[in-house]
Parts: C-alpha cells; sequence; structure tokens
C-alpha cells in the first residue's frame, strides 16, 4: 500500500492525497470554492410537495462532511489547496438560494454517515447512494443524481469486456473501497478472497493501474472523472451493473431538509444541475494540473 501511495497516486490524483487522511480541515464557502462524448448521467431532483418561495435560512451556517478524495464530487485543487468539485458548486448554489453559508469539514468516508448520524455534521455530501439500510441512520434528500455502478479496466485489458466475463474468470481479483454500495455489490457477485477493499478510491484505482488488482468497480460518475483524467491507463467496460440514486444526509429529523428539497427542484427547474452534469461527470472534467 505504501508503494501504491508514493509512486502511483503522485501522478494519478496530483496532489489530492495531501489533503487525505488527515485531522479534518474547514474552509468556508462560497469565497473558497470555484464559482460556478461523457457518462451517462440523469438529474433526479424530484419536486417537493411544499409551495411557494424558497424558504430563507438568514444567514445560517451549515455544516457539510466531504472526503476530498473523490472526484469528481470532491478534491482538492493541488494549484491551490482548496476544496472543489460538484458538491462544492451544488451546495454553494443550495446556500446561494437558501440565504445559508456553506461550511465544508473534511471528513473520512469510513464513519461519516455515522458522524452525520451523530450530529456532527448538518449534512454529508459525498455521492452518497440513497438505501434503506442507510435511511435508518439518517435523513435522505430528494435523489439529485441518477447514476450506475460501472467496472474499470486498465486500457490495454483482453480478458474480459464484462463484469460476467469478470465474474467467470476465477484468477481475476476486484478492488473498490470499504463501507459503500460498490463494496456491497463486488461481495454480492464474487466470493470474499477474489475482493480487496481499499479505504479510498484512488487507493483502488492506482492498484488498478500498477496491476494488484484486475478491475474496479465505482460509480460511473466517479470512474469517468478517473478515466477523463488518466485515458490512457483506464477504461469502462461493458453495460452498467446497477442504478443507484445519490442524495445528501442529514441527522435524523433535521429542519434542513425539506429546505435543501426545494432548492434542488429549484436547481432542475433551472437547469443548474443539468449544468453541473456537464461540468464534472462528461468528458469535459479534468483534474486540475492534469
Amino acid at each position: 500500500m505504501r508503494r501504491i501511495v508514493l509512486v502511483a497516486l503522485v501522478s494519478l490524483l496530483l496532489g489530492i492525497l495531501a489533503a487525505c487522511g488527515g485531522a479534518p480541515s474547514t474552509s468556508t464557502a462560497p469565497t473558497n470554492a470555484p464559482a460556478g462524448g461523457g457518462a451517462a448521467v440523469q438529474s433526479t431532483a424530484a419536486p417537493s410537495t411544499a409551495t411557494g418561495a424558497l424558504p430563507d435560512l438568514g444567514g445560517r451556517q451549515i455544516t457539510i462532511a466531504v472526503e476530498n478524495a473523490y472526484p469528481p464530487f470532491n478534491y482538492i485543487n493541488p494549484e491551490t489547496g482548496k476544496g472543489e468539485g460538484w458538491d462544492y458548486d451544488a451546495w454553494n448554489e443550495i446556500c446561494r438560494l437558501l440565504n445559508c453559508v456553506p461550511v465544508y469539514q473534511e471528513a473520512s468516508w469510513e464513519g461519516m454517515i455515522q458522524a452525520v448520524a451523530n450530529g456532527q455534521f448538518d449534512a454529508a455530501a459525498d455521492g452518497i447512494t440513497i438505501t434503506e439500510e442507510r435511511a435508518k441512520q439518517v435523513d435522505f434528500s430528494d435523489g439529485y443524481i441518477q447514476v450506475a455502478q460501472r467496472l474499470m479496466a486498465r486500457v490495454d485489458e483482453t480478458r474480459f469486456s464484462s463484469m460476467d466475463e469478470f465474474v467467470a474468470n476465477e484468477t481475476l481479483r476486484l478492488g473498490t473501497q470499504t463501507g459503500t454500495t460498490n463494496y456491497e455489490t463486488a461481495a454480492r457477485l464474487l466470493p470474499e478472497a477474489r475482493i480487496q477493499a481499499f479505504e479510498q478510491f484512488p487507493f483502488a484505482v492506482a492498484a488498478l493501474i500498477n496491476g494488484d488488482v484486475d478491475g474496479v468497480i465505482i460509480d460511473e460518475t466517479a470512474g469517468q472523472g478517473y478515466v477523463g483524467t488518466n485515458a490512457e491507463k483506464v477504461k469502462l467496460v461493458g453495460e452498467p451493473i446497477s442504478s443507484d440514486q445519490l442524495g445528501f444526509i442529514f441527522p435524523k429529523g433535521s429542519d434542513l431538509v425539506e429546505p435543501v428539497n426545494l432548492a434542488l427542484a429549484e436547481m432542475r427547474r433551472s437547469g443548474k444541475l443539468d449544468e453541473l452534469a456537464q461540468k464534472y461527470f462528461s468528458a469535459e472534467f479534468k483534474l486540475p494540473g492534469s
């Protein structure tokens, strides 16, 4: 693992690792965040049942957990040292609409959902799949994107061209991230001995490039970001494995759920969600410095 971090991640992530694994850091936006052929992504913010003008949160600060290691949703720009990505742009717009101040706090994916459930953060944004099991711990916003899980391979891979072929070849090992629905899908398809779980997706992708695993199962949105930056090294293969909705999470009973749903509905109506999808979930996206 140390070899992967020191050798492969430097070129793969362009400095993202410097933002990961330390004590949570805080940056306040919008001042620290950027202004605001690709992946098959559909904006799915469902209209809220409420009517009337958007609520005014009176300048309230909203603490938002982000991993800063999950491009294109969130990452650290190595040129500025500041957080960027879909999550930043989306929450900057949400707070513009609702008159609130987003305060981004770096947190590891492992334990993020429980931390929100415990009230350590007001919300979390990290490409979180909406599931019934997670909904027992936290409240979800309406889904804002429908994404597929996909299989990533090296560009010169010839042993398989689909997930079915990967599963059938018992010599192949699959990488993914712990605690994700991608891991759950991998565990459903393969025996544990054929799965290598990593704390963060950058490690899994680096392991794939190094030849330590043969494929990586990942959400298409994130996978497209890695392909856009490493088109000469990795590719997405085969048909979608499953399709899921992503949403923001909040502590149970949070009074932010309905205002955020209203803001998401307005962003869908205005075309803002489509604009962000084109910016981050298409071939247009490149990690800064790549």
